[in-house]
């Protein structure tokens, strides 16, 4: 296994406020793996093992109903922790994590954590801001789904992910992952047929280009219009 450069993790939100030597430490007890495009890091539901920090690619968190339902959680980004059931206390993975292109994690042994954090406190507070923000993430989309027409949520969940992950183009912005219709259905709570209308729709007024598991946003603002638009039948979710 090779040894992780601390100098190229140290500005990382998840190390934020610790020493050179005191980042080390952490990285010592870390083991770097590599993921193949759509292999999953962990399963919904598995012992929570280790916990995990996102080197390189993308990482879908994705949850099944117990009805068999497939949602679509959110996606990790490089630099991004995940996969942290030992810092809010629980035994099992809330949710599957695949890999969408090829990605490289650190992982630690869950059972490191608690002696990690007793020794770095500045590492639980960076972790509870990581889980705080996506916990507000989460009550905005919460808000969302409650309110507003399904036009307005894949807008919305465009914008997203364009913060998150976009690439700037001459003529746009290109989400920089692999993502289907059918994962923005997932995220956005409607069908795949109706995420297909919309943004066929979006394509022909030449909001959006689409591809094979490819959206570049061409009119960004026109499409944060949409989103904040004021609430109209758009559609059936």
């Amino acid at each position: 296994m090779a040894t992780v450069n601390s100098s190229l993790v140290a500005h990382l939100p998840l190390f934020a406020g610790l020493g050179s030597e005191d980042l080390a430490e952490v990285l010592r007890e870390a083991r770097s793996t590599r993921y193949p495009k759509n292999s999953a890091v962990f399963e919904q539901g598995a012992d929570a093992t280790s916990f995990f920090l996102l080197l390189h690619g993308h990482v879908r968190a994705s949850k099944t109903t117990p009805t068999g339902e497939q949602i679509v959680v959110r996606y990790v980004g490089p630099g991004e922790i995940f996969g942290v059931a030992p810092a809010i206390g629980l035994q099992h993975y809330p949710a599957t994590a695949t890999a969408v292109d090829d990605s490289v994690v650190l992982a630690w042994p869950s059972a490191a954590w608690p002696r990690l954090v007793a020794r770095f406190p500045q590492l639980a507070a960076n972790t509870l801001q990581t889980v705080g923000n996506r916990l507000q993430e989460t009550h905005t989309r919460v808000i969302e789904m409650s309110t507003q027409q399904v036009e307005q949520r894949i807008a919305h969940a465009l914008l997203r992910l364009a913060k998150q992950s976009g690439r700037k183009l001459e003529h746009g912005v290109e989400i920089d992952f692999p993502i289907s219709r059918q994962d923005i259905a997932q995220m956005t709570g409607t069908t795949l047929h109706t995420v297909s209308r919309i943004l066929s729709g979006w394509e022909q007024a030449g909001l959006v280009e689409g591809g094979r598991q490819r959206i570049v946003l061409r009119e960004p603002h026109k499409i944060f219009l949409l989103a904040e638009q004021a609430a109209g039948d758009n559609g059936s979710s």
